[in-house]
């Protein structure tokens, strides 16, 4: 058995999060978390019971430092994460906002340490003892270089036999155009087994209407199930042989609507790596995602194996 259950990777920003709400001008007292959706993938992971491999860069300061301890005091494995000396850790502030609007979030990444990450630092061996690779569509929207390792990753780690999913977590403003965005990211979608957009990014990248015709066209470049987040609503999934509606879990009250994704993503992907059919997996998915809304910050709503219905 291979000695590590899932590898993730990407960017992972030190975040500044307002403890009132208001103009980000205006506000005088944050707090200091992490933030990143790949990290928020192998963090919740973890505290399911597996066990995660998370391959990244850093720089040589202490916002560097800060992400990397607490990805450890997650149980991340951080191995196969680098310690830039040249270039800077990337970092954002997120305003505090109520009635569930979504906050608004100002990053500042741009040259970050993450961004250089490149398969000419030799990551091969990071899925040498890997049974999973996660991965989404914001690292090869970060540099050329975090492109091509992606594509690197996934596409060695379908040939190699082990089960690939993937999120498009679209980033418009980070890709030169749309056009070049919807290309980038339907190729890497090729390249996995599992494929995970939402129904607004669906659209946005086939062009198609529905969830039907949405999952239908990542089947044939080469999925093997296709689960659509439709909000409150639920999910919709299908696959060559099926495919269903899986209602959402009511919640009462929205704080922060930052990583619900990844916490469909979380679920999705663990129940599927436990061998739970697929709409148990989107049932999963659906309820961390619901849980992930219900507090601040992105992935301190990630729920322990304990606390699994």
């Amino acid at each position: 058995m291979p000695d590590y259950d899932v590898l993730a990777f990407g960017e992972t920003m030190t975040m500044f999060v307002a403890e009132e709400p208001g103009d980000l001008a205006n506000v005088e007292h944050f707090g200091k978390r992490i933030a990143g959706a790949d990290s928020n993938v192998a963090i919740g992971l973890t505290r399911l019971g597996l066990k995660v491999r998370w391959l990244s860069r850093v720089g040589d300061d202490s916002l560097g430092r800060f992400i990397r301890a607490t990805l450890e005091r997650e149980g991340v494995d951080c191995s196969r994460v680098a310690i830039d000396p040249k270039h800077t850790t990337g970092f954002q502030f997120k305003s505090r906002e109520i009635d569930g609007r979504d906050p608004i979030v100002e990053y500042f990444r741009k040259g970050s340490a993450a961004s250089h990450l490149s398969i000419e630092h030799d990551f091969d061996d990071a899925l040498l003892d890997v049974r999973h690779v996660h991965a989404t569509g914001i690292p090869p929207a970060l540099s050329d270089s975090l492109r091509e390792l992606t594509y690197h990753l996934m596409n060695s780690a379908r040939q190699q036999g082990r089960s690939v999913s993937f999120d498009p977590n679209l980033r418009p403003s980070l890709w030169p155009s749309e056009a070049r965005m919807r290309e980038e990211i339907n190729r890497l979608a090729s390249l996995a087994h599992w494929v995970l957009p939402g129904l607004a990014e669906g659209r946005l990248l086939t062009g198609y209407d529905t969830p039907e015709d949405i999952a239908a066209f990542y089947l044939n470049q080469g999925a093997q199930v296709v689960a659509i987040k439709l909000g409150p609503e639920g999910s919709y999934y299908r696959t060559h042989e099926s495919e269903g509606h899986v209602s959402g879990y009511p919640v009462e009250n929205v704080v922060d609507t930052v990583g619900a994704g990844d916490g469909f993503a979380t679920g999705f992907v663990s129940a599927c790596l436990e061998g739970l059919d697929v709409s148990a997996a989107v049932a999963r998915g659906n309820w961390i995602g619901a849980k992930a809304v219900q507090v601040i910050g992105d992935m301190e709503g990630l729920p322990y194996r304990h606390e699994l219905p």
